[in-house]
């Protein structure tokens, strides 16, 4: 019998650059509130958030993820053509094939790398993450990028009291490569199916090919609604709060360290009191940065973790070779935690 040749990759894997896009319009929470029966001081206490991005038409989700890309790779210091395969978790290309990965890598200037889409919704980022370490390590690629990039705005039902402000666009994106030495941890991720459907799109696409228009659910002119996100909110909170705290222990404990060790915090961005409860539950330190660019981004889903990480480095608050705990969480239900060192 024939042996196969093991593969052989580096040793470890880190993240190397980083890059993000957000969209030119700037959208306040008076813009929300023409379309539900809320208040600013409402939507700031229950999410945090004061505003967010949203695309024009010119800002596809293509556009952005190579305006952040091309920003990572430049970071990482290595050229476009380096790139072994390019990763992108989006729930947002409304084509079911080709994959829009393969649009941007060809954009890019990649040298044909290999290209994909995910669809783990707020979780995304962590799930490419660890398909590019296990690339890296395996052998099959040197670097990888992985994007996360949402246009939410496309999704959301601006009628919907629930979720009209919470949801944003844009791109992180993330250069992966080899180490000497371990800087992206062991991932702690799973899925709970049988919670599917406290996050879920309100209409299939199926609806609309079969013809079957009864039932389908009505804007306030009478028009038919585009599909859009909706959620249980109560339930995905309390999910959030009590369980992901766990997850994220998982992870630091994974990673052989303490919340001693870290020094800054970067969960998905989809409520500013989910995180306080994390940061709370998990006891942090008062030198912890804790990641809280969802008040001027809102929840940009698979983009949210690579967004608050680059402004995070940009604006100094986190530095380069800093531990980071990186944890995301949402749709499926599923999520994905890891210890990192920020490039």
């Amino acid at each position: 019998m024939a042996k196969i040749k093991p593969s052989k990759g580096a040793p470890y894997a880190r993240i190397l650059g980083v890059g993000g896009y957000r969209p030119t319009r700037v959208v306040p929470n008076e813009v929300i509130l023409e379309t539900i029966d809320s208040s600013d001081e409402w939507i700031r206490s229950r999410s945090g958030i004061e505003t967010r991005h949203w695309a024009g038409p010119e800002e596809t989700v293509a556009a952005m993820s190579v305006e952040a890309s091309g920003k990572a790779i430049a970071d990482a210091g290595i050229d476009a053509s380096q790139i072994g395969a390019v990763v992108v978790s989006t729930v947002s290309h409304f084509a079911q094939t080709p994959a829009i990965a393969t649009e941007i890598a060809d954009k890019l200037g990649t040298d044909k790398a290999a290209a994909f889409d995910i669809s783990a919704g707020c979780a995304g980022f962590g799930y490419g993450l660890t398909l590019a370490k296990g690339m890296i390590v395996e052998g099959s690629a040197e670097y990888v990028l992985v994007i996360g990039v949402e246009r939410l705005s496309d999704l959301t039902d601006l009628e919907d009291r629930a979720t009209a402000f919470l949801f944003g666009d844009g791109a992180g994106a993330v250069v992966v490569g080899p180490s000497q030495e371990p800087a992206i941890g062991p991932t702690v991720w799973g899925s709970e199916g049988d919670k599917a459907q406290t996050i879920k799109q309100t209409v299939s696409w199926d609806r609309f090919h079969t013809g079957d228009m009864s039932e389908l659910p009505l804007d306030s002119k009478g028009n038919i609604k585009f599909p859009a996100i909706t959620q249980e909110g109560q339930a995905v909170f309390r999910w959030a709060v009590f369980e992901m705290a766990k997850v994220a222990q998982q992870a630091l404990d994974a990673a052989g360290i303490s919340a001693d060790d870290l020094d800054v915090f970067i969960p998905h961005q989809a409520n500013v009191r989910i995180i306080d409860s994390m940061v709370k539950t998990l006891k942090l330190p008062e030198h912890v940065t804790v990641a809280r660019d969802i008040r001027t981004t809102g929840n940009t889903s698979a983009a949210s973790i690579p967004l608050a990480m680059e402004r995070l480095l940009a604006t100094g608050e986190a530095k380069s070779g800093d531990t980071a705990l990186v944890i995301g969480f949402g749709a499926g239900l599923v999520y994905a935690a890891t210890v990192v060192t920020l490039p």
